[in-house]
């Protein structure tokens, strides 16, 4: 009789190990939504990796958890994809705010950060910049049209000196030459050279009047030059958020550095993620990046070839921190592994290992 219960007891213990067992390995995997933001996720010829890649995967063995990888192009898409229920956690440098907090649950915050701005130093008064600038100010065209002046001027002396000084070169091309630059010394120096005098005092009047034109023509030349010049000047000088206003600043599309510009009046452009925003910085469609400060501060140090560099102090304070959809049963047990990561030194030895240091 002993024997019998103790084989019943031994089967029913058997039976419950293989349930257990059989319930985690049928355990559904986890779809883990990611978006591309060094050092925090990084992705590239299909592998992935970075610092809340490395402590996701950390905390998914410990909690027993499969997963799979979903990557999105944009912020947006990824949040919306969380609060729709279509991912169960979202993995990125997720910053935490109140108009994300009612979409969707977040983790106990694992990284503390804030918003910065990132320059482009090699901009200033180049050859091109200045040519743009005066493009953009609508210059040039006035240049055009003085240009087109200059040689009307030219063929007009060039033909009346033809008729009327008989020392004038014979040839069309040589007394062009001569008349040409007889215009371009009145443009360039606002003093006429040495003629002439054809028709007395008319002539001398004639004559004063080319000099006003000259001096004028000097004066917008130099002018211009000047304003736009020190436009751009004005424009590179960049230290901190109240230098902004006025220009053209690039941010990633749905994140928290975009609300942050809008909210103060900033015109900005989006991008899908902090290399294109640079690429654009680079290439002087914007004056500057707003973005997230380890972001910048990681992109612009991995590319010492690149003229970047991120300028001014931190400002906005933000958290990172995991999402999940409404009422996830996950949150709790990430929550606790968020906590014990910060205080065994997990998350220390992750910054030191991405950064160099431990912010």
């Amino acid at each position: 009789m002993l024997a019998t219960i103790r084989s019943l007891a031994l089967t029913a213990l058997f039976l419950t190990v293989a349930n257990i067992a059989n319930a985690q390995d049928n355990q559904p995997s986890l779809i883990v939504g990611i978006h591309d933001s060094p050092p925090f996720v990084m992705s590239e010829d299909g592998e992935v990796s970075g610092l809340a890649i490395e402590l996701w995967e950390m905390m998914a063995e410990e909690l027993g958890h499969e997963y799979e990888y979903r990557e999105y192009d944009t912020v947006r898409e990824m949040i919306d994809a969380t609060a729709d229920g279509e991912i169960d956690i979202a993995v990125s440098n997720l910053t935490i705010t109140e108009e994300r907090a009612a979409r969707i649950d977040f983790s106990q915050p694992w990284f503390d950060s804030g918003l910065r701005i990132m320059v482009n130093d090699s901009s200033g008064s180049s050859f091109w910049s200045v040519l743009m600038g005066l493009k953009d100010s609508g210059f040039l065209r006035a240049y055009a049209w003085l240009a087109f002046a200059v040689i009307a001027a030219s063929l007009a002396f060039t033909f009346f000196d033809r008729k009327f000084d008989k020392d004038f070169p014979g040839t069309f091309r040589d007394g062009f030459a001569e008349s040409f630059y007889t215009v371009m010394t009145v443009a360039t120096s606002g003093k006429p050279p040495k003629r002439k005098n054809l028709f007395g005092w008319l002539g001398r009047m004639w004559q004063g009047m080319w000099l006003v034109f000259g001096v004028v023509v000097v004066a917008f030349v130099t002018s211009s030059i000047t304003s736009v010049m020190t436009t751009l000047s004005l424009k590179t000088d960049i230290r901190s958020v109240a230098d902004l206003p006025g220009l053209e600043v690039a941010v990633v599309g749905g994140s928290t550095a975009e609300t942050f510009a809008m909210n103060n009046g900033l015109s900005t452009v989006g991008y899908p993620k902090i290399s294109t925003a640079a690429a654009a910085l680079i290439r002087g469609d914007v004056q500057a990046v707003i973005g997230d400060k380890p972001v910048l501060e990681y992109y612009a140090q991995r590319r010492p070839e690149e003229p970047l560099s991120v300028v001014g102090a931190v400002f906005s304070p933000e958290k990172y921190g995991f999402g999940m959809v409404r009422h996830s049963p996950l949150r709790a047990d990430i929550t606790v592994e968020v906590v014990g990561a910060r205080e065994d030194g997990t998350m220390r030895d992750l910054n030191i290992k991405y950064f160099g240091f431990n912010p």
